[in-house]
């Protein structure tokens, strides 16, 4: 299929989607619900993060090999986004939303149950791949948003996205402690079955009418991504951010259960619960956005998260008579890092979901499966850098990151 063709089926061989059932503009508790159901979906990609320390050594896996289990839901989401999302301009998005999150449910049970590594990261990888069911769900709120107030609902539904982001590691830290890492996924798997129930129940329809196979559908991928300098800019950077996120969080966990810190599960799920006040600015971020102020509050988020992880490998070499004057200044880069991320993917989501309504769901799942591949690829490195350098080397990387995507920044 040549460029021309992959245009044609972009642009014109899909309909607009209908915006809901009801066909009035988004309610609050609609938002509530998207919110909601997004925070809880997207926990079990990002808290493996805090549970590497416990399933590596449970496992048999070596310290540098402890990545790989982050990197694997990672690794499986992005496959989700590139070959299921893409689905959202194909078919009802109702029953593909749960039908993937039936799915999810089940890996997670049987990650419950892996009892050795190549399982269980078989597992994390399907469970991944069906949670990209995140980005169906997002694209539709923000079909149902009223004529410039796109970023407002994204802002809104991105706070839950990122509050479970940043609650998916105290969460599984504290069932860890108490129940071991096997919990989490147990309970998980119940979580994910419940909130496929509830939004069978209350979810809109939303059905693109299409005229184009699956096949036309995921080779049209390339022709969006050719067409889109935006689309192409913003998820090279946001990729770029999601590398530096993920290796601060992958490792983080690591250094908090050292010397001067010494954190066991509890301490490091609270240090994680700090980390959380990051989402409160994702709102501001989409306002932000909806004013025109995309390019200057984006060098803001890039330069503040560059400065958070120089403040992180300060904080860790501090001297102090204990450890309450390093941890504060940790919980503080924490926090930095956090709003970087956050108003970077908010930013750059706003602005690739308004390219070309009637490929929004492709369009999207290119956006996120881009940086969520960063952000597999920031995992690995983690384990990695600290094998090798300890945690001046993981600062570094991720600082190497950030810097990079103000070089962008730049170019643009």
């Amino acid at each position: 299929m040549n460029g021309t063709d992959n245009t044609r089926i972009a642009t014109a061989e899909f309909a607009d989607p209908l915006p809901h059932a009801g066909g009035g503009a988004i309610t609050r508790s609609q938002t509530l619900l998207f919110a909601a159901s997004v925070g809880i979906i997207v926990t079990n990609l990002f808290a493996p993060q805090t549970l590497v320390g416990l399933i590596g050594p449970s496992l048999g896996a070596a310290a540098s090999e402890g990545g790989f289990v982050s990197m694997a839901t990672l690794l499986g989401y992005a496959a989700g986004l590139f070959l299921l999302v893409p689905l959202s301009d194909l078919i009802e998005n109702r029953v593909l939303v749960l039908r993937m999150l039936a799915v999810a449910a089940l890996a997670a049970a049987a990650a419950s149950f892996a009892p050795a590594a190549p399982s269980l990261l078989a597992m994390l990888f399907v469970l991944g791949a069906a949670c990209s069911c995140i980005q169906v769900l997002v694209p539709v709120a923000a079909s149902m948003a009223p004529p410039g107030q796109d970023g407002r609902v994204i802002g809104d539904v991105m706070s839950g996205l990122m509050i479970g982001i940043l609650l998916s590691r105290p969460i599984a830290s504290l069932v860890a402690d108490a129940f071991g890492w096997r919990a989490f996924y147990g309970i998980s798997a119940a979580a994910l079955a419940l909130l496929a129930i509830l939004l069978g129940l209350t979810l809109p329809r939303r059905k693109p009418v299409a005229h184009a196979s699956y096949a036309e559908l995921l080779a049209s991928l390339i022709g969006l991504l050719a067409q889109e300098p935006v689309l192409r800019r913003r998820a090279f950077t946001a990729s770029l951010v999601m590398a530096a996120f993920s290796v601060f969080w992958t490792a983080v966990a690591l250094r908090l259960s050292a010397p001067p810190f010494d954190l066991g599960q509890k301490g490091i799920a609270l240090f994680a619960l700090v980390g959380a006040g990051g989402a409160a600015v994702t709102p501001i971020f989409g306002r932000a956005g909806d004013r025109g102020f995309t390019r200057s509050a984006t060098v803001l988020c890039h330069l503040v998260l560059v400065a958070a992880l120089g403040l992180a490998a300060w904080a860790a070499a501090a001297k102090a008579g204990d450890a309450w004057l390093p941890l504060i200044l940790m919980g503080v880069s924490a926090v930095l890092l956090d709003i970087g991320v956050t108003g970077d993917q908010t930013l750059g989501r706003r602005a690739v979901n308004l390219l070309q309504p009637k490929a929004r769901g492709r369009i999207n799942g290119l956006f996120v499966g881009i940086f969520f591949i960063g952000g597999a690829i920031g995992s690995l490195l983690a384990g990695i850098a600290w094998a090798w350098g300890g945690w001046n080397a993981v600062c570094a990387a991720g600082a190497i990151f950030g810097v990079t995507a103000l070089v962008v920044d730049w170019m643009g």
